[in-house]
Parts: C-alpha cells; structure tokens; sequence
C-alpha cells in the first residue's frame, strides 16, 4: 500500500501544475485546414480591408491599451468553396508585418477560420489592418468578415467588433 501511493503522488502532483501559457507567437489556422498550392482565375476575386486596433490610446492619449485580435473569415455559402489566397497583417504606417498563409486557404461550405494577433504584439498600433484576398466560383458568396478586440488591464475589460469591407 505504501509504495502504491508513493507512484500516485508524483502523478497528482503533476496534474495541479498550471496550465502552460500557450506561445505569444502561436496564430491560426491550424494544419487541419485544406491547402493548395494554386487556384486557376475564378469569376469572383476580391479584396477585403479589416481594421485592427492591437491597441488605443487611453486617458490622455498617452498611454496604450493592448489588445488581443482575432480575425474571423466565414463561408456563409451552403454549397459553394470559399477561396483564401493571402491574410496580410499591416501596421498603422501600412508596413507588411506577417503573411499568415502561404498557400491558398479552402473553406468548405459554412466553414470558418480564425486568426490571431497576439496581446503583446506591439507594432501594428491602432490603425493596423489585414488585407484579405479571396475568390469564389459563385458570384453570390459573401463571406463574413470581421474582427474582434478584447483586452483587459487594471480590472477593466474592454471588447469590440470591426467589419471587412471590400476594397479595390
């Protein structure tokens, strides 16, 4: 009986670890995903702006609230694929910070995909922007496109929702 619960005790030890911080760095989508390496032209290619806030300025401007992003591409189609050629993450100045994908992102019909700005990622500022490339065989798909902050600092939190328009 002794030793049966000396072989317990690391093993519940262990599970009261907290849980590890997931990496700053880590972003969406996952590899579960469909990827292809290209797309022949297709009747609709389009280009959607989506406005980030990685932070605002609070009180008299001269202190910045870091937010937290996630980007949110839905194919609202019930039978169509939605294409994803780029997911470019632009910063206040219009400088190209990341290329979230390589190669062409395939959304199944009323698939979703997410991708993340980290909390700490301090170059974008309060005018940064993805740009979104995307392409449909269907001229009546209209994916949904969006963003929503949230933050939290000192107690207060903080969350809000901005929309893709679609840009020449």
């Amino acid at each position: 009986m002794k030793y049966l619960i000396l072989c317990v005790i690391p093993f519940l030890l262990a599970s009261c670890r907290p849980s590890s911080v997931e990496n700053a760095d880590a972003h969406l989508p996952s590899e579960n995903y469909t990827y292809i390496k290209e797309v022949p032209q297709l009747p609709v290619e389009k280009k959607s702006y989506v406005p980030i806030y990685s932070d605002i300025y609070i009180l008299t401007g001269k202190r910045k609230y870091p937010l937290t992003a996630t980007l949110s591409v839905r194919n609202t189609s019930s039978k169509d694929t939605l294409y994803i050629r780029t997911v470019d993450y632009y910063s206040s100045k219009g400088k190209l910070l990341k290329q979230y994908i390589s190669d062409v992102l395939l959304l199944t019909p009323y698939e979703s995909v997410e991708f993340i700005v980290a909390y700490n990622e301090s170059q974008g500022g309060p005018g940064a922007n993805f740009i979104i490339n995307w392409a449909s065989k269907s001229t009546t798909l209209l994916p949904v496109i969006q963003a929503v902050m949230i933050g939290n600092s000192d107690g207060t939190g903080i969350s809000f929702l901005t929309e893709g328009v679609d840009v020449h």
